[in-house]
C-alpha cells in the first residue's frame, strides 16, 4: 500500500472514471434498485476518499469499493425492509456480501444495464441520459445542457425512470434479436451522446467531459464485440474512430481551430482511420443501411482527401441526402446545405439553408448561424454576414472556435 494522501485522492478518482458503471451494473443487476446502487457506490467513493489518504490504496481498488458498496446495501435495506419478503431479501444479499471477490471475479454487466435504461416501459426520451447517469456517472445537469432541457427537469426525468425499473422489475438482460430494434437505437444514441461530450473538449481541460470521448468508444466497442452482426452498432464504432482518428489536427500550435477542410492529414491518426474504414466496410455487407453507418460513410469521404488530395462534395452531398431522407434533423439539413454550395454554388446552398428559417430550434444553434454567414460572406452580402457571425459568436462556448469566426468577420470589414 501507498499511504501518499495525493496518490490515494488520484487513486480514488481513477477508479471513479474506470469502474463507476461497473461497478453500478453489477450491484443493480441484483436487485433492480439502479438509485439504490448509486448511493451504496457513492457512500463506498466518499470512503476512499476519507480512508485511503490515512490508510494507503488497497491492492485491488475495484473490490474494494464494491465490499463497501454492498455492505452500505445491505444497510440501506435493512433500514427500509421489515416483511418477511424483506427479510428474505435481506438475507440474499447478505450472502452476496460475505463472498470474496477479487477484480477479475467481477463480470461485466454494463451491455445488461443499457438495454435496461432502454426498455420499453422507460419514456423513450429519457433512456439514453439514463444510460449516460448509470454507466458514466453523468450528473443531471451535465446530461441536461447535452439534451437541451433544465438540469430540475431532467433529474426528475431520471428519478422517476429508475423507479420504473424497480416496481416494474425490469429484467436486466440482453434482449433476443427480435426485441433489439428499438432498444438498441437507444443504447447507440446514448454512447454517441457521451462520445460527442468529450468530442467538444478537444483539449480534455474539462473535467465533466474528460475521458468521455474514449469512454464512448470503449463502450462502442463492448456493443460492436457482443452484437458483431449489428451494422449499425458497427457503424456508430465507425463512426467515432473517424472522428477520434483526426483530434490531433483539430487546433493548431498556438490552440486555434483548425476546421476540417485545412487540416494536415498527416496529423490524422491513420491507424484509426483504417479500423474505421474496415468497420464500415463490414457493416456494408450486412444490407442494412442506417443512420450511423450514412454518417460514418460521410467521414470516410472526407479523409479520403488523404489519398486524392481534393474532397469528394458529390459524393458528400449524395450521402446527406441519404442521411435526411431517414433522419430529417436540422443538423442534417445544416449540412446537406453545406454540401450543396460546394456542388452547386453559394446561392443554392444559401436556398437550402432558408428553408429551414422557420424551424425555432435553429434561433440559438451556432452551426446554423456560422452556415449561413459563410455563404453571405462568398455571395458579397457584407451587412447580412456580418450580422449571422454576430449570432454564431454570441453562441459559440468554445474559444478557439469563437476566435477563428470573429477572424472570419474581421476579415469582411478590412
Amino acid at each position: 500500500m501507498d499511504s501518499r494522501p495525493e496518490i490515494a485522492r488520484a487513486a480514488a478518482e481513477a477508479a471513479a472514471r474506470q469502474s463507476y458503471g461497473k461497478l453500478v451494473a453489477w450491484l443493480a443487476a441484483r436487485t433492480r434498485d439502479v438509485a439504490g446502487a448509486e448511493d451504496a457506490l457513492a457512500d463506498a467513493f466518499a470512503a476512499a476518499l476519507e480512508r485511503w489518504p490515512r490508510t494507503g490504496v488497497p491492492q485491488k481498488p475495484e473490490a474494494w469499493l464494491l465490499a463497501v458498496a454492498r455492505r452500505r446495501r445491505v444497510d440501506a435495506v435493512r433500514r427500509r425492509l421489515t416483511s418477511e419478503a424483506g427479510r428474505d431479501h435481506l438475507k440474499l444479499i447478505a450472502e452476496e456480501a460475505e463472498a470474496r471477490m477479487t477484480d477479475q471475479d467481477l463480470p461485466d454487466e454494463r451491455l445488461r444495464l443499457m438495454f435496461a435504461c432502454a426498455h420499453p416501459a422507460i419514456e423513450a426520451g429519457v433512456r439514453a441520459p439514463l444510460i449516460l447517469q448509470t454507466i458514466l456517472g453523468f450528473d443531471a445537469a451535465t446530461i441536461a445542457s447535452a439534451f437541451l432541457v433544465s438540469p430540475t427537469a431532467m433529474g426528475q426525468r431520471l428519478v422517476r425512470a429508475k423507479s420504473r425499473i424497480r416496481e416494474t422489475g425490469i429484467p436486466f438482460r440482453v434482449p433476443e434479436r427480435t426485441e433489439l430494434g428499438e432498444r438498441l437505437d437507444a443504447v447507440l444514441e446514448a454512447i454517441y451522446a457521451a462520445f460527442a461530450e468529450g468530442w467538444s473538449d478537444p483539449a480534455g481541460t474539462e473535467t465533466r467531459r474528460r475521458n468521455l470521448a474514449t469512454e464512448g468508444i470503449w463502450l462502442g466497442r463492448l456493443v460492436a464485440s457482443l452484437l458483431p452482426d449489428e451494422p449499425e452498432a458497427l457503424g456508430l464504432l465507425s463512426l467515432m474512430l473517424f472522428a477520434e482518428a483526426r483530434r490531433a489536427a483539430r487546433r493548431d500550435m498556438a490552440g486555434d481551430y483548425v476546421p476540417l477542410a485545412e487540416q494536415d492529414h498527416a496529423l490524422w491518426d491513420h491507424a484509426l482511420v483504417d479500423e474505421a474504414e474496415g468497420l464500415l466496410g463490414r457493416a456494408a455487407t450486412m444490407g442494412a443501411i442506417g443512420r450511423y453507418q450514412l454518417e460514418a460513410a460521410v467521414q470516410s469521404a472526407h479523409v479520403a482527401r488523404r489519398l486524392s488530395g481534393r474532397t469528394d462534395w458529390a459524393a458528400i452531398r449524395a450521402l446527406y441526402e441519404a442521411l435526411f431522407s431517414i433522419a430529417g434533423s436540422p443538423v442534417v439539413a445544416i449540412n446537406r446545405a453545406v454540401a450543396i454550395a460546394e456542388t452547386e454554388g453559394a446561392v443554392a446552398g444559401l436556398a437550402a439553408l432558408y428553408v429551414l428559417g422557420d424551424d425555432k430550434r435553429l434561433d440559438d444553434y451556432q452551426p446554423y448561424w456560422a452556415a449561413r454567414a459563410g455563404l453571405l460572406a462568398r455571395l458579397g452580402q457584407a451587412p447580412q454576414a456580418l450580422e449571422a457571425y454576430d449570432r454564431a459568436i454570441g453562441l459559440e462556448r468554445d474559444p478557439a472556435v469563437r476566435r477563428f469566426l470573429q477572424q472570419k468577420r474581421a476579415a469582411l470589414i478590412q
